[in-house]
Order: C-alpha cells, then structure tokens, then sequence
C-alpha cells in the first residue's frame, strides 16, 4: 500500500450513538471510495459488525475486551487483516465504549503503521444528559476518550435539556490543551466534511495507563464454536471496567416473534442492548440505551444478542424470559 490510509477514531460512552454515526457516515460515503470499519466490542458477542453490513464496507469485529489490553495483539492483527483485504480508500476504528483509546493511538502512530495510516480527525460522541452526571463525567474512560478528541460531537441533543446544552459547550470551550470542535447533532447525523478535521497530534490523555495489568484474554482468541441444529445456542458472559454483559448466538433456523422480542427488550433496564434477531417476520436490529430502535436487516449468519449493565445480571432467569420469545427451535 503506497498511499497512506486516513484512519478516524470513532470513540464515546456506552449508548451515545457510535454506531448509528457510523451508519449515517457509511450511508453518505461517496461511492467510488472503499471504506472499512474496525469494531471492538466489550462482551463476548459481536453485533455491532452486523448493524454495519448493509452500509457498502468492509467490517472486522474484535469482541470481548478492549483493543488496549493485551498489548494491542488482537488488534494489530485484525487491523492488518483488513487492511490486507478491504483495501481501503478510509478506514474508521470504534474501540468499546468501556475502553481506553490511547495505547489504540500509540499503535495507529508507531514505525509499523507510520507509513500505512494516516491518523486524522478523532471523533468523541457525548450524550449530553450524562455530561451532567458526575458518575459519567468524571470516569477515567470518559475523561480520556474527551481528551484525545478533535472533533466533539453532541448527540442526542433533541433530548437534553438547554442547561446541559450549554453546560457541555462552556466546558469544551474551557478545556486546556489544543481546540477541539463541537458538533451538535441527533441520530449521529454529522456532515462528511467533519472528517477533514486534522489531528492535533499533541492531544494527551489523563489516564494513559488506566489498563495496565487488566488484559485476561489470551493474545489470540480462538474461533467461535460453529453452531449447529443439534446445539443451536450459545450463552457468554464476561465482566470488567465496572461492567458485566450476558450475550447469546443464535442458529440461523432459530426463529423468535418479534413483537415478543420486542416486549423483552424494552422491560430490561439496562445500560446497553443490540441484537439481531431472526423472526417469523424477517430479520431485525434491536438497539437500545434509554429507548428501543428497530430496523430491518438483510439476512445474517446467525442471531445474536447483548447486553451491558453496570450491575450483575441475572443470568438464568434473562435466559428462560428470552427463551420464552423463540417460536421455532430445532430439533436436536
């Protein structure tokens, strides 16, 4: 590759629309140019590659922990991959919400990738309701994802109040260290030209170490298990960084009904849910924070669900409510 690729970091809190910016971004893409989408995940199932497949880019998922742990392994290596396949014209990275973007940014900017990537605007979405939740504003990840930011990008801002509105902007006017942006948007509709915003290359975070030690996955996952007729699911659970997530794969042949899937979702009161469900009526998106969006799909190669809170989850007892949505399970 004789060109170096522009490579944005797309970073933000749990449920403040990273994906659905990147989804409109996709959408809006000029069409002669290749984009790719590197996506990291917090737990152990991957939906956010899913969400993303219908938008005309190449996708790689990196589930289950965040790119800054384990030195950065599976990261570099599902970076190259792409790189080697997609080729890409533009290349978007969206580390976990729950993750420290900064060893991310010592890797897209070391000898190995000096010539290769071209590190531009860094985008930080912010939900402005929690700018003014100290839980929220002074968390290490949240401090650090705003501090490696070019480009600020208010969304959700038709469901926020003017004070938190205006609070938001004095503070990122005031913030020290170089200017950033402030975009001020819903659904994460910003306009292409944000993404001709430089980098400023002295941006620093605070907690630059905040992972060291943490990594507990081994360097190189290994394979999802296939899924079969005969074992037709699967359930994963994890927790770090304050967090716990239950997730499940589904076999394509599993059928849930949708208005049930739908009545699950929206009785959870927890921090995060995406799914991708095949129903009687179709495929469907299920993304959820404080309210449940649905779309349709193009047929995926299997169901999956997520979801992320900041308290245990009861595990059993999310499986048998789930299970109660499933109108076709096949026979072992």
């Amino acid at each position: 590759m004789t060109v170096s690729v522009p490579t944005h970091l797309i970073m933000g809190f749990l449920g403040t629309g990273k994906t659905t910016l990147l989804r409109h971004l996709l959408a809006n893409k000029p069409k002669q140019e290749r984009w790719a989408v590197l996506v990291n995940e917090f737990g152990e199932v991957g939906i956010d590659g899913a969400l993303l497949t219908e938008q005309g880019a190449m996708i790689k998922e990196i589930p289950g922990g965040c790119l800054c742990c384990v030195a950065g392994l599976p990261f570099q290596i599902g970076l190259n991959a792409l790189l080697h396949k997609a080729r890409p014209d533009r290349l978007f990275i969206e580390p976990t919400g729950l993750g420290h973007p900064s060893r991310v940014m010592d890797i897209l900017t070391n000898e190995h990738y000096r010539n290769v990537l071209s590190l531009q605007a860094a985008f930080c979405l912010i939900d402005p309701r929690q700018w003014q939740d100290p839980r929220y504003r002074d968390h290490e990840t949240y401090q650090d994802q705003l501090a490696l930011a070019d480009v600020v990008v208010a969304n959700k801002t038709d469901l926020c109040s003017k004070a938190g509105l205006e609070q938001l902007r004095r503070d990122i006017e005031q913030s020290p260290g170089p200017a950033q942006a402030l975009v001020e948007t819903v659904q994460g509709q910003i306009d292409l030209h944000w993404l001709a915003q430089p980098h400023a290359t002295e941006r620093r975070a605070a907690h630059p170490q905040a992972h060291a030690g943490k990594a507990q996955r081994p360097l190189v996952a290994a394979p999802e298990p296939k899924l079969t007729r005969g074992q037709p699911w699967r359930r994963y659970a994890s927790q770090g960084d304050d967090h716990f997530t239950v997730g499940w794969r589904f076999h394509t042949d599993v059928l849930f009904d949708p208005d049930a899937a739908k009545a699950f979702c929206e009785v959870l009161p927890v921090a995060r849910l995406k799914a991708v469900l095949h129903t009687r009526d179709g495929w469907w998106a299920f993304n959820q924070t404080d309210q449940l969006s649905m779309y349709r799909l193009a047929p995926q190669k299997e169901s999956r669900l997520e979801l992320i809170d900041a308290s245990p989850l009861a595990m059993h007892d999310l499986h048998q409510q789930l299970m109660k949505a499933v109108v076709y399970l096949p026979a072992s």
